[in-house]
């Protein structure tokens, strides 16, 4: 029993691949080139899955046109270039630094240099004020010195 809990827990664990059996290719190295891209592909429907793991149907169009490329002799290269130029750089988990996409790639280090900027601006204004002010009248003072003394 627990070594059956175990392989479906393994089973659980393991990626899932949405890839179908008709669209595998009859060369290992060609299927093997196109599971490499794939991993590079992002499911324009789900985001965070590869087009391997993605069952929608646009990911299904996406491995096939891949994988028609790969057999038409394109270079790994060019066939991601041909599937950027068909279905846009949404498709890329790591578009290129270039164009637009300049904003995505400066954003993240823009705003840790600001958030930097802030928290030292912040520690410095608070570091001006050297000493608390007394905020105790001289009775309050006199009533706190009787109460520490007792």
């Amino acid at each position: 029993m627990r070594v059956l809990i175990l392989c479906l827990a393994l089973a659980a664990a393991s990626p899932a691949f949405a890839v179908q059996p008709d669209e595998m290719l009859s060369d290992p190295a060609l299927e093997a080139r196109a599971r490499e891209i794939s991993k590079a592909l992002r499911c324009p429907v789900c985001q965070g899955e590869t087009i391997d793991e993605s069952n929608a149907p646009i990911s299904r169009d996406l491995r096939l046109y891949l994988r028609e490329r790969l057999v038409a002799g394109d270079s790994d290269q060019v066939a991601m270039e041909a599937i950027t130029d068909r279905f846009g750089e949404e498709v890329l988990f790591d578009p290129p630094a270039k164009g637009i996409n300049w904003v995505l790639w400066l954003s993240g280090p823009i705003m840790a240099l600001l958030g930097i900027l802030i928290g030292w601006q912040f520690l410095r204004v608070r570091s001006r004020s050297d000493e608390p002010q007394d905020r105790l009248s001289e009775e309050e003072r006199a009533r706190l010195d009787r109460i520490m003394r007792d």
